[in-house]
């Protein structure tokens, strides 16, 4: 039998059912200390942070500094600057990843898979054609060759 050891995953597991008091985000904000969260660029009217739990290596997202849970709620200059953050995003991870492609996009709501739903964030998930995005379909696991801490180091230079 073959095992693939994933670690870094406990931590996720062990959250699963346990809320944190107030909004992440809103706490990522608040603080200070960008490298222990992940936070890639800080805009002023919405910032850049690795996902804590990536889809891919590089998958980050581009988060409304407002609390706000929708796009109706957002003001047409937050809008502006979350897309040309998604530019940023999109450039910077092609001269670190250089991937076959991208997805970029909102889930508006619980029902519609946002886990952070009462703060509005998209997500740029860079993708490979021969990623393995089928071990999440088929064991629940993905496969990240690298880790975070990593990532923000070549990523963060892209956005300074």
């Amino acid at each position: 039998m073959d095992r693939l050891w994933t670690p870094w995953r406990f931590d996720y597991i062990s959250r699963i059912g346990h809320s944190e008091s107030g909004c992440v985000f809103c706490r990522i904000l608040a603080e200070q200390n960008d490298r222990e969260n992940l936070v890639v660029f800080r805009g002023g009217s919405a910032f850049v942070v690795l996902n804590l739990f990536p889809y891919t290596s590089g998958h980050m997202l581009i988060v409304a500094n407002r609390h706000i849970p929708f796009l109706r709620d957002a003001a047409a200059h937050e809008l502006h600057e979350m897309m040309e953050l998604a530019q940023r995003c999109e450039s910077a991870l092609h001269a670190e990843y250089d991937p076959d492609g991208f997805n970029l996009g909102f889930n508006l709501g619980r029902a519609a898979g946002a886990g952070v739903a009462s703060h509005l964030h998209m997500h740029v998930v860079p993708r490979w054609a021969g990623d393995g995005n089928f071990l999440s379909i088929v064991s629940e696991t993905r496969v990240l060759p690298e880790e975070l801490p990593q990532t923000w180091e070549r990523l963060t230079p892209h956005f300074h």
